[in-house]
């Protein structure tokens, strides 16, 4: 059986190594029962490329590798 590795590459430079980035955060709200403000503790994550420095989000590399998936399966 053949196996094969499809890499998520940088559409800047085609490199395949990334480092991730997080930021925290904190977002207040209010809401219709309540005259407090209510919050979210927020985490996002990108991922940036080692050689040329794009960063790239969870959603745009999931989306890459599912294409993976559907040209193997075709």
């Amino acid at each position: 059986m053949e196996v094969s590795h499809d890499y998520f590459l940088c559409d800047g430079c085609q490199n395949k190594n990334f480092t991730r980035i997080h930021s925290f955060s904190i977002r207040f709200y209010g809401v219709n029962f309540s005259d407090d403000l209510v919050y979210d503790k927020l985490t996002d994550e990108l991922f940036q490329c080692t050689k040329c420095g794009k960063t790239f989000t969870k959603e745009q590399i999931e989306e890459v590798l599912a294409e993976f998936k559907k040209k193997r399966r075709s």
